[in-house]
């Protein structure tokens, strides 16, 4: 099984440390929620899983090798991400936009059958196949939401880094995305990351939350041993309490300190 592993990850953005020294271990077939306050740190932190920026100092390992060392096209097809503002700056269909996400794989010739049995699984998948003929220009945010997730499934990576997914999904289509990350995970045997303000929705859908404040790591580990009212008091600065409802347990918050 290949590990995705920071190793002593530093990043520096300016005169700001945004990241100082996280360690952390993800595996395939489970869905991490890296959840904490606005700044911590999380979307850099996913920037470097995905390869897309080198730690200032740190490695972090895919498998045994380093990942910034490994060919762009071969990280591109084993790691797809989804960011967290995209943009779309062609008025193309649905479809056509959800094909980019095969662009590691394409060769001179253009798409293969097997590019187009990807499209339309990642359709099926995300239950967009009513948008394939659609201009994207036209779909609502949250239609356009899933359609990007199509196009990051299209790739059929190994590992799928998504910052903030459901933001901007009706609350239905929230559950089905996630129902969806924890199928890639569990049943296909993808490895899923996600970076989450909704510490509801970190509760229900991972196996594994890290919980960041500001660059550092407070916790890691399973979300019920995780997301506890003494370790949320010290990143978010709020009381609060677990209670155990009809669909598992739930977070409450109380009040800020």
């Amino acid at each position: 099984m290949t590990h995705l592993v920071a190793e002593n990850v530093h990043v520096r953005l300016g005169d700001r440390q945004v990241l100082s020294g996280v360690s952390a271990s993800f595996s395939l077939g489970q869905v991490t929620a890296i959840v904490g306050p606005n700044g911590a740190g999380k979307s850099t932190l996913l920037s470097c899983l995905a390869g897309l920026r080198a730690p200032d100092q740190g490695v972090v390992k895919f498998g045994d090798d380093d990942l910034m060392k490994i060919p762009a096209r071969e990280r591109a097809q084993r790691v797809g991400f989804l960011p967290q503002i995209p943009e779309v700056a062609w008025a193309v269909e649905a479809r056509t936009l959800i094909g980019f996400g095969r662009t590691p794989f394409i060769g001179s010739r253009g798409l293969s059958v097997e590019d187009d049995v990807a499209i339309e699984r990642a359709l099926v998948m995300t239950n967009t196949l009513d948008l394939a003929h659609r201009n994207v220009m036209t779909l609502s945010g949250g239609e356009r939401g899933r359609v990007l997730i199509a196009r990051a499934l299209s790739g059929q990576p190994e590992w799928l880094l998504a910052d903030e997914p459901l933001t901007g999904l009706d609350p239905g289509f929230q559950l089905d995305a996630a129902e969806l990350f924890r199928t890639l995970a569990n049943k296909d045997g993808c490895g899923v990351i996600m970076t989450l303000h909704d510490l509801h929705m970190a509760l229900r859908v991972a196996d594994h939350v890290v919980v960041l404040a500001d660059g550092h790591i407070l916790a890691d580990g399973t979300p019920i041993d995780v997301l506890t009212p003494a370790i949320l008091a010290e990143a978010y600065g709020v009381d609060a309490s677990i209670t155990h409802g009809k669909h598992g347990p739930l977070i409450e918050i109380l009040r800020c300190r």
